[in-house]
């Protein structure tokens, strides 16, 4: 059988599996299995002097991402092994947790439902789970603004960043980077994780670098213009987030940011009632054309093997 065709079909059932069913508990979620493992080293790792915390986080790194990759890699070849009926099913179910489009659709969606149902105390508390900032001093606008930005840069994290390395490496590309991505969220801050997370961080910020812009190209339209796009993303710390989160600022034709570090579209409109679920249909029609790129890609791969 062919692998890129293997590998398509596969990545469409994963694909109906999570529009259908979303995350899995976290008892079977290998995520969550990767954070329950690391955690020893999650509570070692900033303990250590600079230098020795820079060496050991940086092993770690390695130590994890490949073990992952290399678990991915020998799964991937042992059902490479079996008939296409068995090996397409079996892969989808493996390679769904490495991305989780309907859980970042639904918990922003919770947002926008928190504030009809509840006001903005509601809206507040639905917001806590999808960010790390200060929620409670945010008034709604605000609200608004983090969970477009969460859903933004999301879209490339946890959506369009797997498919790419999906497809550049198969399972052990999706995995890795769940991996990378994961190691970032934990890992990769300043103060007690400057040094443990050092290269977590960089390393999430080279592997994510292509696909954040391809993100953004995917939330694009030509009427923007690509110029004033990069001026937007140049804004953020991130040399990444702002990419997707620029884009669909510049789409919305909102002001988006982060109070006291930076705005984007500063010239935009406030982003209003109407901005979550006009946020959420850009991502989603993004979302889709992410796979049919993905597709197309293996596709064309397959053509070419054939």
């Amino acid at each position: 059988m062919n692998t890129a065709l293997v590998l398509a079909a596969a990545l469409l059932l994963a694909w109906w599996i999570d529009r259908r069913f979303g995350e899995p508990r976290d008892a079977w979620h290998p995520v969550a299995w990767l954070g329950h493992a690391i955690m020893p080293l999650h509570r070692r790792l900033p303990t250590l002097a600079p230098r020795a915390a820079l060496l050991a986080g940086t092993l770690a790194w390695w130590a994890v991402v490949g073990g992952v990759a290399a678990l991915a890699w020998a799964l991937q070849a042992a059902l490479f092994m079996l008939p296409a009926w068995a090996a397409v099913p079996l892969l989808a179910l493996a390679l769904k947790p490495s991305f989780a489009w309907r859980m970042l659709r639904d918990e922003v969606a919770g947002v926008d439902a928190a504030f009809a149902n509840g006001g903005l105390p509601a809206a507040r508390q639905r917001l806590r789970s999808l960010c790390s900032r200060d929620v409670e001093q945010l008034d709604a606008r605000e609200v608004r603004e983090t969970a477009i930005e969460t859903l933004a840069e999301n879209l490339n994290d946890s959506f369009v960043a797997p498919l790419f390395w999906f497809c550049v490496a198969g399972l052990p590309g999706a995995w890795a980077w769940r991996a990378v991505n994961t190691l970032d969220a934990m890992w990769g801050y300043r103060g007690r994780w400057e040094w443990a997370g050092k290269w977590s961080a960089r390393a999430d910020d080279l592997l994510g670098w292509l696909p954040a812009r391809l993100t953004a190209a995917l939330l694009w339209r030509p009427s923007l213009g690509w110029a004033p796009l990069a001026r937007e993303a140049a804004r953020t710390p991130s040399p990444n987030g702002g990419w997707p989160m620029g884009a669909m600022a510049l789409r919305l034709g909102v002001r988006l940011g982060k109070p006291g570090v930076y705005t984007l579209n500063d010239q935009g409109a406030e982003a209003d009632t109407t901005a979550l679920a006009r946020a959420l249909a850009f991502a989603g029609q993004a979302a889709g054309a992410a796979l049919a790129v993905a597709l197309l890609w293996l596709l064309l791969e397959f053509a070419w093997t054939a």
